[in-house]
């Protein structure tokens, strides 16, 4: 069966589970990132959150460089690092403890909390569970090069989206190497690891790597 909500998230790292509980499957949830954005931050303290412009909230334990560019509707939670260069163009919720490095850009996202997308890295319309990580230069893709509505693939499964920009959705713990590619609807299983420089289509099985040739089970 193609990956669900529940088989690739532990809720209770991020702040977009209301949310997310109610999609059966990770991919659904992206047209309502902005507004939920939007909601949430109206409710988020001020005791705890800065509130630099009228649609972002920035944790005051939370680090970022005065070189970041941030976009609107935008949530970066406690302990967060936002660094040097990074362009967080909206609608993205950044889970506490995340990393977002150098260089990188997000757009339309959920980063769960200890996610790390650290050098050099490009997530858009896409959904990262807890602790995942993904190795410098490694990057979603989220529109089809023909400009289709993208499909998601499990096998010989096939899911209909409807979605023209959709990238990837990363299990926790999911592990990104080095220069990989995670083509237009890309699913890695809970635990799972792509090799670095591998371009990835369809879906990794939780606890497995994919080293570009084959896909094997973890020992």
């Amino acid at each position: 069966m193609l990956y669900k909500v529940s088989d690739l998230f532990d809720l209770t790292h991020t702040r977009a589970a209301e949310l997310l509980e109610k999609c059966e499957y990770p991919h659904e949830v992206l047209p309502r990132i902005k507004p939920f954005i939007l909601a949430l931050g109206e409710t988020l303290p001020i005791s705890e959150f800065l509130h630099p412009s009228p649609t972002v909230w920035i944790a005051r334990d939370a680090v970022v460089a005065p070189t970041a560019c941030l976009g609107e509707c935008i949530i970066i939670d406690h302990g967060a690092e936002v660094r040097h260069c990074a362009y967080i163009r909206g609608s993205a919720l950044i889970g506490r403890d995340a990393v977002v490095g150098n260089s990188t850009e997000l757009k339309n996202v959920i980063l769960f909390d200890n996610v790390q997308v650290p050098h050099y890295n490009y997530v858009g319309d896409s959904v990262l569970g807890y602790r995942a990580h993904m190795g410098a230069g490694a990057v979603t893709s989220n529109v089809k090069g023909d400009r289709q509505p993208v499909v998601v693939h499990r096998g010989s499964e096939r899911m209909e989206t409807g979605l023209k920009k959709l990238g990837a959705m990363l299990g926790d713990y999911a592990e990104i190497g080095c220069g990989a590619v995670l083509n237009p609807g890309a699913v890695i299983g809970r635990g799972a690891q792509v090799y670095p420089l591998v371009s990835v289509r369809g879906t990794v099985p939780a606890n497995c790597i994919h080293k570009g040739g084959s896909v094997v089970e973890k020992r």
